[in-house]
């Protein structure tokens, strides 16, 4: 998937940039823009963490993985990897989201 969009030979249909939330707030936000990128028939977002500092993983950085491992969030998404440099690197996530059920 990196590899693709860092080609252009796939595009990304939203952005979230979760710098500077509490993990409640990003926990929220997390959630509400992953189902209004299903609602928009959107394939594959990314999603900003931040890397942290002084090298050492940011808390969103460790979390939001997880989090996209929860039951809440695995009905929305088919995976996820990080970013190719050129959109963050080890700072963003690729996250593939699911097709909206029904029509």
């Amino acid at each position: 998937m990196r590899a693709r969009v860092a080609r252009g030979k796939e595009a990304i249909d939203g952005r979230l940039d979760l710098h500077g939330l509490t993990q409640s707030e990003a926990h929220s936000a997390l959630l509400h823009f992953l189902r209004n990128a299903i609602a928009r028939d959107a394939r594959l977002v990314l999603v900003i963490t931040g890397k942290g500092r002084g090298g050492e993983p940011g808390v969103l950085r460790r979390h939001v993985p997880q989090w996209l491992g929860l039951p809440e969030f695995r009905a929305l998404v088919i995976g996820f990897e990080d970013a190719h440099v050129s959109h963050g690197g080890e700072g963003a996530l690729y996250v593939r989201v699911r097709r909206a059920r029904g029509g």
